[in-house]
C-alpha cells in the first residue's frame, strides 16, 4: 500500500498535463467546434427567451412537478405537442473562462486523488510501470470518460459528441496512467 501523501506529485503534475492536453485539444484541433447546433432563428428565439427573464439554471419542457403530474392530460398534451426541450441558461455578463479553467484544473486534481486512492491500495512501492499505469489509467478513465455515457440515455446528449468526449477522457487518462507510472515510489 502507497500512502496517498507520498502521490502528490504524480496527482499535480497528471493535473497539469490533462490540462495542457485538454487546452490543445479544444484550441487546436477541431473536432469540437461541431458539438452543439445552432439553433433555427437564433436570434429571435434568444431575444424571446431574454423578453422572459429566465434565471441562470437548468430547465426542462414540458415540465411535470411529480409522477402524477406527467399522467395528467394536461402535460400529456403539451408533450404530445412540443417540442421537448433541456434548457441551460447562465449569466452571461458573469461567463468569463478564468473561474471554469479554474475549477477544470481543480476536477483535474480530484481526478489525479482518486487514481493515487485506487492504485495506492491496489500497488506497493516500486510497483512495475504497466501495473501502475494500469490501475491508475483506469481510474482516470472512469472519472473523465464514463459519467458521460448516461447522459445519451437521460439527457439525449449527442452520440458523437459522448465519443469525441470519451476519446478526450482516453487521452486524459492515458496521461494521467503515465504520470503515476514514471513517479512512482520505489
Amino acid at each position: 500500500m502507497v500512502p496517498i501523501m507520498s502521490l502528490w506529485l504524480p496527482i499535480l503534475l497528471s493535473a497539469v498535463f490533462v490540462f495542457i492536453a485538454s487546452s490543445i485539444v479544444h484550441m487546436v484541433f477541431s473536432y469540437h467546434y461541431k458539438d452543439f447546433q445552432k439553433a433555427p432563428n437564433e436570434d429571435k428565439l434568444m431575444d424571446s427567451l431574454r423578453g422572459h427573464g429566465i434565471p441562470a439554471g437548468e430547465y426542462m419542457m414540458p415540465y411535470a412537478g411529480s409522477p402524477k403530474e406527467m399522467k395528467s392530460p394536461e402535460f400529456e398534451e403539451k408533450r404530445k405537442k412540443g417540442p421537448g426541450a433541456m434548457l441551460t441558461v447562465w449569466d452571461s455578463a458573469n461567463q468569463t473562462m478564468g473561474p471554469m479553467l479554474g475549477q477544470w484544473f481543480l476536477y483535474c486534481l480530484i481526478v489525479g486523488i482518486f487514481a493515487a486512492y485506487v492504485a495506492g491500495r491496489a500497488l506497493e512501492p516500486g510497483a512495475h510501470y504497466l501495473a501502475v499505469f494500469r490501475f491508475a489509467g483506469v481510474t482516470a478513465f472512469a472519472c473523465y470518460t464514463v459519467a458521460h455515457w448516461q447522459d445519451v440515455i437521460w439527457y439525449k446528449r449527442s452520440i458523437k459528441r459522448t465519443i469525441a468526449g470519451a476519446f478526450d477522457g482516453l487521452v486524459y487518462a492515458l496521461l494521467t496512467a503515465g504520470t503515476f507510472g514514471w513517479l512512482w515510489p520505489e
